[in-house]
């Protein structure tokens, strides 16, 4: 099969260009190992990006093992099944992958042995991946295969920090920083159909107004120097904060949540806050909880939801499965709102 590897991330300090990618992947004929027992072999019609295949390429991911195939995005069709009492459930089926793998037994966290499909397991970026059985779901019927491959590690880290970790209740205002990104489109696409009045923020107008067009009732810019403040007067305060961005921002969420708020924390962009004022927060009595991706009962629920709601996911760019290079450029520009995805040639 043909495989994009890569070989080492850039060197550090390195200023991405368009083609600075070309110098660690390759796109590569690789052989296809054996199934292991409960495995299935999918041939994918479509990936789709997400930070996490862009940090690694650049190294800035923890426990990188090269050479890797990234992607944990993917939808396709099961073209070989190992375990022959699961071939006619499976076999020539369409099928969404679930990236969250073994898990474990526990619905709170994940288990010692747990890791995301795309590094070091090989990934979806590549004609051909191999899954366990119990990854696979069925197409939600109202998706085409790009909004598919759109939907799987950023809908699932959503769904499990807003609902899961977040306990959302219609009704409730929410605040998710940074929109654009594909976690945060997925928390307001997910929230608005739940019922809560959502409000964002970002550093660009344009991505506003698309959250707008999405559902969200308002938005400001974190350029601007009284935000929070804007905010607060707005709304009054929220009952559920979902951020995946952190940084210097992250100590103005102590001040616009209302007591007893849920501050859900699934990501750190712009690194570790300066300071976290302790007194406001057991004042407040406020709940700060961690979240990442999400366990099979999670994403089974995630597609039962989207698929009761009917939602789409945002998808911005479709490109051939070749462009990869490009596709990380684009992801690294941080201009799209949506999601970036290539389709099988």
């Amino acid at each position: 099969m043909l495989a994009w590897k890569l070989y080492e991330p850039l060197p550090r300090n390195t200023q991405p260009g368009e083609n600075v990618w070309e110098k660690v992947l390759k796109l590569e004929e690789v052989e296809l190992p054996p199934l292991p027992p409960n495995y299935a072999r999918v041939r994918l019609y479509a990936a789709a990006l997400n930070r996490r295949d862009l940090w690694i390429t650049l190294g800035l991911y923890p426990n990188i093992k090269c050479p890797a195939v990234l992607g944990s995005d993917g939808c396709g069709e099961v073209v070989q099944v190992s375990t022959p009492s699961h071939r006619e459930a499976w076999l020539g089926k369409r099928v969404l992958i679930n990236p969250s793998l073994n898990w474990g037994s526990s619905e709170q966290v994940q288990s010692e042995n747990y890791e995301i499909l795309g590094m070091p397991s090989w990934g979806t970026m590549a004609e051909y991946v191999d899954v366990p059985v119990e990854n696979l779901h069925p197409i939600p019927e109202h998706l085409s295969v790009v909004e598919a491959a759109a939907v799987p590690l950023a809908g699932l880290t959503a769904y499990r920090a807003v609902f899961v970790q977040g306990q959302l209740q219609a009704g409730e205002k929410v605040l998710i920083p940074g929109i654009g990104g594909g976690v945060a489109l997925w928390a307001l696409q997910l929230a608005v159909a739940a019922g809560a009045e959502v409000w964002v923020t970002s550093s660009s107008e344009n991505k506003l107004q698309t959250a707008k067009r999405l559902g969200a009732a308002g938005g400001v810019l974190y350029t601007q120097s009284d935000w929070a403040e804007y905010l607060y007067r707005e709304t009054g305060g929220f009952h559920l904060i979902v951020d995946g961005v952190g940084g210097d921002v992250f100590p103005a969420y102590l001040t616009i949540s209302r007591p007893g708020a849920r501050i859900v924390v699934y990501g750190a962009t712009r690194g570790n806050p300066p300071n976290i004022d302790l007194r406001r927060l057991f004042w407040k009595q406020l709940h700060l909880i961690g979240s990442t991706m999400g366990s099979p009962a999670n994403f089974a629920a995630l597609l039962q939801f989207i698929s009761a709601n009917r939602i789409h996911p945002l998808v911005e760019t479709i490109l051939p499965f070749s462009d990869l290079p490009k596709a990380l450029y684009l992801l690294w520009t941080g201009q799209q709102i949506g999601k970036i995805v290539l389709k099988s040639e």
